[in-house]
Parts: structure tokens; sequence; C-alpha cells
């Protein structure tokens, strides 16, 4: 129901004892319902967390409380802990009933669903089906809607057909959103590989843009057809910008138009009617606006595709273009609505072409509202230009938004020198402007935003038997709109970044079902679009470069986890001779790593301690204490935390061989290095005691008996 690229899904979760999950996410967008069930692997949740990203509702609807398995809290204090800026809401568990479920996807399913081979996925999906009983319900009471039978796609979603990114993957690799902003480039938001490729031009293009990214396609055969048509687009200049001409008539908000077909709302309270009526009114009469649009621009894509070649533009044409069902609802709408109406923008004008949506004489009060309506109108116009005359303002203008109708502005400069007369009030200074009303303007504003409100509620009445008969065929509303955004994503989106681009630029894939994967000089599209010149990923690198370069025997130098940008072996090098340069300056250093060789910098320079987080170990649970402690650690820590995060026994008892086997060779290397700097490391306690010595107050007595002590434990090895 929202306009714009907002988020419209709502998403119901429940699950069982077996961590087994269902979901429901219901599009209020475009009436689609899809459904998930799937066996959670992780103590994350990590594939939750992937599908919540994917859908990024506004609202989620968990059951009450209940413990999950193995002691864990659960959908619910997932919810909690990673959506918290999400509304949740907290349903009875009656509420998740599957049974229900199952009978509201039969009913409300559209006649040509899938849904209607609901008995071969009941046993599959009984936990997704008891989450879409409770998500219908709380959509159905919350919105003030009824969901008309037959009206609403129903999807299966399973990993046969689609890859599954998990969330932190999406996060790292920038799919949809950059991490952070690159040293040594301008700051950008767009950074990533999804904003890289939307040139889309309506909405629904690029929210299927953003679901291919997420859960990319691996049915060969369709992966196939899409490249044969941009195989086709890239060779035929004609058809791509007769294509791209076609599809900029096409409304932004094509996808949005389905919901006011699907929904009808129920009856509310005299009060609360006067409060929503009219909002309705006028999304239902834009709704039939923009559905005339687009059916209007199919003869013009039906000249464009009538010679293409491809398999998917070749379909698209005969279930589209051919389809009589689409000139069968454009005559309806013609019967109607007004040939001279289309949709808009400007405020005040899409508010005058809703109210002239109808045709004139099919209701006489609706003639009465519309002529309130003009006469107010115009009275507004008529009041600024006595304004205008009578007070010397020559460039007073009269702009005009949604929240406040129409208002008076002019520029500040124009302000008589006394300043404004008192008949005009609330005056607010709007840059080099200054914004104000008058009491008359208030009035008239009034008035002719109840005439408006008149002339919705009227038209909505008008066309309510149009309605009704376009739903009998909301599947190919359904149609109209998946295949107008599908080919404003393949022609807006993937052919226009390929023909963007030199000659070859880009290179068709090739896709097997086993073969082998190679690519021969890849790049990345996102870096080759923000710095066409070259890129190399070394930051790390050049911090510590000016770490090194600016340090000072006063510095307090904090560094992490250096070296990890690159091999493991180049890594510790780096990372082990940094130490050794920072140790010469004698500067105070804090240097954490996972490297467990850097610990022997201890056994050779006496003025380096390791230590460790503390971290208790208890019933194969791993407690963090965030606290430092002295040399006392986790034995095989990285070990015991793959065990806890789930991954195979298999896996984890191979890498304790691997393991065993490197501590052995590692164990003379340390003995060697032990037995090499012990030395060293005893004359640099001597020494540190004789400094210390040097400045201790003590009698010549004491001082002379505390060296002989230093001197017997030197000789001892006690030391």
């Amino acid at each position: 129901m929202d306009g714009g690229d907002r988020s419209s899904f709502i998403v119901g979760i429940i699950e069982n004892r077996a961590k087994e999950v269902g979901l429901a996410a219901f599009d209020l967008r475009t009436a689609a319902l899809h459904l998930s069930q799937f066996i959670e692997t992780s103590h994350s949740y990590q594939n939750t967390k992937t599908l919540l990203y994917y859908y990024d509702p506004t609202d989620i609807i968990v059951p009450q409380i209940k413990m999950a398995p193995d002691g864990m809290a659960g959908v619910s204090a997932l919810v909690d802990s990673s959506y918290s800026l999400t509304n949740k809401v907290i349903l009875a568990r009656g509420c998740f009933d599957d049974t229900k479920g199952a009978m509201l996807v039969k009913n409300l399913a559209v006649k040509e669903s899938s849904a209607l081979i609901l008995d071969t996925y009941y046993k599959q999906y009984y936990l997704g089906l008891a989450a879409a009983a409770a998500t219908i319900k709380w959509v159905e009471s919350e919105k003030g809607i009824s969901i008309t039978n037959h009206s609403v796609l129903i999807t299966f979603n399973g990993s046969f057909d689609h890859m599954s990114i998990d969330t932190t993957s999406v996060q790292n690799l920038e799919l949809i959103e950059p991490l952070a902003s690159i040293p040594g480039l301008p700051s950008n938001k767009k950074n990533s590989l999804f904003h890289t490729l939307n040139s889309t031009k309506t909405v629904g293009g690029s929210r299927l843009l953003r679901a291919n990214l997420l859960q990319p396609l691996k049915d060969i055969e369709t992966i196939n057809a899409r490249l044969d048509c941009l195989d086709e687009l890239t060779s035929n200049e004609n058809l791509f910008f007769g294509l791209s001409q076609v599809l900029q008539k096409i409304p932004k908000d094509i996808d949005r138009v389905l919901c006011h077909f699907c929904f009808k709302p129920k009856k509310l309270s005299v009060e609360s009617s006067k409060c929503t009526s009219g909002r309705r009114s006028q999304m239902i009469v834009a709704s039939v606006v923009l559905l005339k649009e687009a059916l209007e621009a199919l003869p013009l894509l039906s000249e464009v595709l009538k010679n293409a070649k491809s398999f998917l533009l070749c379909k698209i044409h005969k279930s589209i273009c051919e389809n009589e069902t689409y000139g069968l609802i454009k005559t309806r709408i013609e019967e109607v609505i007004d040939a001279d109406v289309c949709h808009a923008r400007a405020p005040f004008v899409m508010r005058t072409q809703q109210c002239f949506a109808v045709k004139s004489g099919l209701d006489g009060f609706l003639d009465v509202a519309r002529k309130s309506f003009c006469d107010t109108s115009e009275a507004i116009h008529a009041l600024a230009k006595k304004y205008r005359e009578d007070m010397n303002l020559p460039n007073l203008k009269i702009p005009f938004n949604n929240r406040q109708g129409f208002y008076m502005s002019m520029p500040e400069k124009d302000l008589p020198e006394g300043g404004l007369p008192k008949i005009f009030i609330q005056v607010t200074k709007q840059g080099k402007n200054i914004h104000c009303s008058t009491q008359q303007l208030i009035s008239l504003n009034i008035r002719n935003k109840s005439a408006a409100t008149e002339c919705y509620i009227r038209t909505e009445r008008c066309l309510e038997g149009l309605i009704d008969s376009v739903r009998e065929d909301i599947f190919f509303l359904i149609l109209l709109s998946e295949s107008l955004c599908l080919l404003d994503m393949i022609v807006n989106s993937f052919a226009h970044m390929i023909l963007s681009k030199p000659v070859d630029h880009y290179t068709r894939p090739e896709f097997t079902e086993n073969g082998p994967m190679a690519i021969e000089a890849g790049r990345h599209p996102v870096i080759e679009c923000i710095r066409p010149g070259g890129f190399v990923f070394m930051t790390e690198m050049k911090e510590t470069a000016f770490i090194v370069q600016n340090v000072s025997p006063r510095s307090l130098i904090v560094i992490d986890e250096l070296g990890r940008a690159t091999s493991s072996l180049d890594g510790l090098a780096i990372a082990w001779s940094c130490c050794e340069y920072l140790l010469s300056l004698q500067a105070y250093t804090i240097f954490a790593t996972h490297m467990e060789r850097l610990a022997d910098l201890a056994s050779m320079y006496p003025n380096v301690k390791v230590c460790h987080f503390q971290v208790d170990v208890k019933a194969n649970r791993m407690d963090f204490k965030f606290a430092l402690k002295g040399l006392s650690n986790v034995p095989h820590y990285g070990l015991l935390l793959a065990s806890v995060a789930g991954l195979p026994n298999s896996v984890v008892e191979e890498a304790k061989c691997v393991t065993q086997k490197i501590m052995e060779e590692e164990r003379s290397y340390l003995q060697l290095n032990h037995k090499q700097y012990l030395p060293l490391r005893k004359e640099y306690h001597v020494a540190q005691k004789v400094l210390c010595l040097k400045y201790a107050n003590m009698s010549e007595e004491d001082l002379r008996s505390s060296l002989q002590t230093l001197k017997e434990s030197f000789i001892d090895g006690r030391i």
C-alpha cells in the first residue's frame, strides 16, 4: 500500500522443537504471499536471518515466547536482538493454525496459481501455512481490509531454484549496500553492486533486481533464456531503444495497482469513515488511472516486440500483447474513465486529474462536487491576484502541497519596509523566500479539500462495477505487472549496463550442470565504475605505514589484526617485523592478533607481555567474559568455537588431526627458540633489577644484600 521503494512486507514466523522454521511473507504492495519452510541448522538462525534480510519487513509476527530446543530463546529473541527497529507483533500460538492457513491459501489463491496443487505442498510447508494464518489474520485486522478470494499470488519457496546467500556474505560482498567509504574516493552510498546496476524505471523492476541479487537463479534453462534475450537486445539497437521508450511510458508504480483490486475495505464507523474514505478513494482512483496508462502502452510494446526472436521476448509478446483480455479490460475502463486523464506527480495536478477521472454525466452528485472544487480553486487564484495588486507584491505565488494545501510564497527582498500586513499569518522563512497564509486562504483550502474528498468518494462509487469486473481478471494483471517489471530489469539494468561500455567489454558466460568454473581476465563491476583506471584492495598497509612513519617513544599505538589482508605467511612476516620495529622504539603498543606465533616474541623480548581475553567453557558452551587476563588461554579456542558454531563433527575432527601434526612440527622449533634466547632474557631481567636497585631508596647494607641475592639467583638459574 505504501509508495516508493520502502518495504511493504509483513512477515510471520514460527518454529517447532525440531528446529524447523515456517515463514510467511505477505506483500501489501503486490498482494503476493510467499511461503517458506526449512530446518535451521545453526544456533545463530542464519537461514532465518537471510530470509528476513531478503524481505526487509516492516512488521514481524511471532507466537508468544516459548523456549526453543537446546534452551535457546528462538525466533522471538532473534527479532529482539537483530531487528529491534522493526515492529514486533506477538500473537497467541492458536493464531498459527496450519489447517486454517491451508484453507485461507486455497480460498485466496488466484485460480491459475500453484496453490491449486497445495495438497502436494501441505506436509512440506505446514509451518509456513501456520505462519500464513497468523499473518493474514493480522493484516486484515490491522489494515482494516478483507482480502478478496482468488486474488493473491501464492509462491512456495524452496532451495531448488534459487541460491541462498547468508546476510554476512551479502554485507561483505556489498551486494546491496557498501560497508564503508573507500579511502581515496568520495563517500558514496551507491558503491554497491545493486546501485551500480540499478537504472530501472519502475519500483517493481528495482525490487526484482534486488531479489535476483539476494537469491540468484540456479535453473540453467531460465538463465540461458535471459542471456539469449540480452544477446538479442545488445545486437539489435532498434529493439533495445524501442523497448526503452515503451518502458518510459509505463507508470513507475505499476506493481502497486494490484493491491487496490485485491483488498476490500471493511465497514468502518461513521467517524472513522470520514477520516479514511477520502484517502482510500483517492488511491483507488489513482490505481485505475495507472492501469489505464499501462494498458495504453501495450500496442506500442506489441509493435516493438513483433519481430523479436529470443524465447523470453516472444513469450512476453504472446502472453501480453496478443492476449485479448487486456483489450477487454481497457475497453471497460474507457467506458467509465475520461480519455484525457493521465497519472501526474505534481500534487494539485494529481488532485485535479483524480477529481475529473470519471466521465461527466455518470453521477449528478459528482458533477456538483466538481463544480464546488473548481469554484474554490478559482477563488484561491483570484485571492492571490488581489493580494498581488492591492499590496504591491508582483512576485507572490500560490504553491500547493498535500499537507497544507495552498499557501503563499514570495521573495524576502519584495517585503514592504514595514513588513507584511497583519492579515498574513503562519509566516515562516524558507531559504530566500517567505511562506505564509491568511485566514481567508485557510477557509478556502478547507472548502477545496472537502470538495475534492467528496469527488474521490463519488468517483469510487462510480468505479465499483469496474473494479469488481477487473477483479475477475486479477491473474492477468499480475502477469502484466511481472512481465513489465522483468522487462524493465533486463532492458534498463542489464542491457543498459552492457551497451554503456565499449564493445566486448562484457562477454556472455556459459553455464553447465557439473562443469569446472573458469574466469579469465575477470573484473569487479563496481570498482571499475568508481575508478575506471584500476584499483588496488591496500588500506591496511597504508595505515600501518602511517603509524610507523609517525611513531615516537611517547606514542600509544593500537593495532588490530595486522596482516589479515594478505597471505598467512606474508601476513605473519609483516606483523612480526612491525612488532620488532615498534619494540626498538620503546613505544607502548597494544597489538591484537589471532596469530599465535607472534606470542613467541615474548620469549625473545622481555618487554613483551602476552594476554588473552577470558572465556569460560561449560557444557560445550563458551561464555565470553570480555576481561583481559594473563597468560591463561582456552586451548584450541578455534576448534572449540567451530564445534559450538555447528560445523559438522567430521570437519572438526579432521581439524584436530591437522592441528596435532602442526603442533608436533612446531614443538622442536619452540624448544630451539627457547634455548637460543633464554640467556638474553636472563641478562635482561638482571639488568632490569639492577636498574631498579639504582633508583631505590635503600641503605648501603640492604643494597649489598639485594645485589648478592640477585647474583645467587642468576648463578642458580632461578631468574
